[in-house]
């Protein structure tokens, strides 16, 4: 069975990539660094100074054996203090691959370390025969526990594995929610391998820990783990080479809630990863670049984990206890249309489509300085305006005669593939009704909150969040989303991007707390109107204070390109 489709991943780990092979000596395997590796087996617990001959070490992807071989390393040293012979190791270390390449790979660098340490190579071959096997560690089955789980595991998006395999993940794991990425069973199937004593660490993207796909695995991990610790590596660079995450490492086990020690480094150089336990148990010197504090508690159920400091949380907390959501009543939030081929279907005014086919369109880039430039943008729209599914295009020639001209990449798309009696439909539906509503339009990936009142001239585009609402002055609602109020509660909840940015989608704007809007003094809702129009985003942080009751909002650091 294929196990990958033949699609790009973002960001392959240690072990596993795409159906199609990645160019290169590696084959895309991205390497972690040898002391953020040495750091991780420190958390799990896995250190020399322990009897390492009585534990059993996991790596659920071991690649070419970035911790499979600092682990044989340990065991190795760990053994030289016992009586008991290094071939009776043999269920010490187990590791899985599901490349045929890497398992060969990695055999072979555990025989030569092993040799090394003076073992004889036909015991270290054995040894690593036994150790690194080829398989899906998330087909597993058996009754084996483990005292130390660890790695760096895949970064896949489910929908680029294999249907068939798809089905039988989301049937075994939980975890796999929504879009979700295949870290999570990789995490979920760590945790159900720990013995009773057992530590899984892991350096991971963070993602799951924020975002709505990551809920079932934080409650999960609330109502039958503990973390033990969490260290926030978005500044550092934790890999060999360059890649899109945005990852964390973090160590949890069994046992009771108890403090939590959370740390962010900034570069993740050996010096900051040899002094963050220290500096996380209290017991280290202040060290440059390391940041450290406790959480005395821990977040429960399926809670976000907001990773700020306490006076940032007990305000954060102190908001959502008084006020309401933003999706409250008739206020929504929703995104713009997706098309699947942009290129064909937004088009300029002169395109030789029937008119009654076309709506005006606006983008990211029709936005600037806080107005919306009319670009000439229309997309089509291939519905019924009565609520009904797709047109017939026998109805309308031209669009016809359009979309023949443009028939291979229409047809192309994956929603075209799945709707093939509707093969030149866009992905989402077209709304033309919307057009005339007013509208605040927020880009989705910005480094502060950017909002633009359209007053009902377009369609909002993808790249666009938008609020509506018939109870809320939408001026005094964009100046309240515009403040550093509504900006918190984002900052709180929303993935850190690197250069500042963070991205304001749905779920995340659905965390803003308002108040009530009969709630607002006049003069304060007026200010508001005054402020929001004139751009004036230090009259409109004051008075959000007014609005919201705070005297002031904790420090929070954020780049403010509010204009």
């Amino acid at each position: 069975m294929q196990l990958f489709m033949n699609l790009p991943v973002v960001l392959p780990s240690d072990a596993y990539r795409s159906g199609e092979r990645s160019s290169g000596e590696t084959h895309g395997v991205v390497f972690t660094k040898p002391h953020v590796v040495e750091l991780i087996l420190d958390l799990a617990g896995y250190t020399s100074d322990r009897d390492l001959t009585e534990m059993r070490l996991l790596e659920p992807a071991c690649g070419h054996g970035a911790f499979l071989l600092p682990a044989v390393e340990r065991l190795a040293t760990a053994a030289r203090r016992g009586v008991r012979p290094m071939a009776s190791f043999g269920d010490a270390i187990t590791a899985y691959d599901i490349d045929a390449e890497h398992v060969a790979i990695a055999r072979r660098a555990v025989t030569d370390r092993l040799v090394e340490r003076g073992v004889k190579e036909s015991v270290a071959e054995r040894l690593a025969e036994g150790w690194v096997r080829q398989g899906d560690c998330l087909l597993t089955r058996g009754g084996d526990r483990f005292d130390v789980v660890v790695g760096n595991p895949p970064y896949v998006r489910i929908e680029q594995v294999a249907p068939a395999l798809q089905q039988e993940y989301r049937r075994r794991f939980s975890s796999i929610y929504d879009r979700a990425d295949l870290y999570v069973a990789f995490i979920e199937q760590g945790l159900n391998l720990l013995g009773s004593e057992g530590v899984l660490s892991f350096v991971c993207a963070d993602r799951w820990t924020l975002n709505k796909y990551g809920a079932p695995l934080r409650r999960f991990i609330a109502e039958h783990f503990r973390v033990r610790c969490y260290i926030d590596l978005h500044q550092a660079s934790p890999f060999e080479s360059e890649v899109i995450a945005y990852p964390a490492i973090f160590a949890i086990g069994r046992g009771k809630t108890e403090r939590v020690s959370v740390a962010a480094i900034a570069t993740a150089s050996p010096e900051e990863c040899g002094a963050v336990i220290a500096s996380m148990s209290g017991a280290g010197q202040a060290t440059a670049g390391v940041v450290a504090t406790q959480y005395e508690t821990w977040f429960r159920a399926d809670e976000p984990w907001v990773l700020s400091t306490p006076e940032q949380l007990a305000i954060l907390r102190e908001l959502e206890d008084r006020h309401a959501p933003l999706e409250t009543g008739d206020t929504k939030v929703r995104i713009g249309v997706a098309t699947g081929n942009d290129k064909v279907y937004i088009v300029g005014p002169d395109a030789d489509i029937e008119a009654e086919r076309l709506v005006p369109l606006v983008m990211r880039d029709d936005i600037e300085a806080g107005r919306i430039r009319d670009g000439k943008r229309f997309v089509i729209n291939t519905f019924r305006t009565d609520g009904g599914g797709v047109i017939d295009l026998g109805d309308y020639p031209r669009l016809a005669r359009y979309f023949k001209a443009h028939d291979d990449s229409v047809r192309a798309r994956y929603v075209a593939q799945k709707n093939e009696r509707a093969w030149f439909r866009t992905i989402d539906r077209v709304y033309p009704e919307l057009v005339g509503v007013p509208k605040l339009l927020i880009p989705d990936i910005a480094r502060s909150n950017q909002v633009v009142l359209d007053e009902g001239r377009f369609h909002p585009h993808h790249t666009l969040y938008f609020v509506t609402s018939g109870s809320w002055d939408m001026r005094v609602l964009g100046a309240l989303l515009s403040s550093k109020v509504a900006l918190f509660f984002v900052w709180s909840y929303a993935v850190k991007m690197r250069g500042g940015y963070l991205r304001f989608q749905a779920q995340y704007l659905r965390r803003i707390r308002l108040p009530s809007p009969t709630s607002i003094a006049p003069d304060v809702a007026n200010g508001l109107v005054a402020a929001f129009k004139e751009r004036d985003f230090a009259k409109i942080d004051d008075l959000a204070l007014d609005a919201y009751g705070l005297r002031m909002l904790p420090a929070f650091e954020f780049v403010d390109t509010r204009s």
